[in-house]
């Protein structure tokens, strides 16, 4: 039986997300027995720093690679992976390309790349590299500052599909 907060809980409060995503690297089983109670429905996030991923908040560093815990995650059935490289998060620096593609072109598992998106540029730079596996992407700051205007990305997402 997995145990979970109340619904409530889950989808109000940033530290039971903390608390699942420490859970789903720590003990990657808690992980496998949500994909057997819920197919094809579980999206696991990795925040990750040069490679390594990080839990609690991107306070802790641990040395398990990004890529292997993904690939375990595939052998479990996990739907998607959202990918946050720490060291661009929020920085407006642009989106790790080369690592998201990197992750992408070693699973099966969809990748929703996070951290460092931009503008226009880094859209299209992660739709010239969908092709490996990246479904999508997240990002907030730069439509907060008005960098990136959402209806555009949209748009040349939506061509890109066409």
């Amino acid at each position: 039986m997995i145990r979970r907060p109340p619904r409530s809980t889950l989808s109000s409060s940033s530290a039971a997300s903390d608390v699942y995503k420490r859970q789903a690297v720590t003990n990657p089983d808690f992980v496998e027995k949500l994909c057997d109670e819920f197919p094809n429905k579980i999206i696991v996030g990795l925040d990750a720093n040069n490679g390594l991923v990080a839990t609690d908040g991107w306070a802790k560093q641990t040395d398990i690679d990004v890529v292997e815990l993904s690939k375990k995650y595939e052998q479990y059935g996990v739907n998607s992976i959202v990918y946050t490289d720490i060291a661009r998060d929020g920085m407006m620096q642009g989106v790790n390309v080369e690592a998201t593609a990197n992750l992408a072109k070693k699973t099966s598992i969809p990748i929703i790349a996070s951290g460092g998106i931009t503008n226009l540029d880094d859209i299209a730079a992660l739709l010239k590299n969908a092709h490996h596996g990246i479904m999508g992407a997240i990002t907030g700051r730069a439509i907060y500052e008005g960098q990136l205007d959402f209806n555009d990305a949209q748009t040349m997402s939506d061509i890109y599909d066409s």
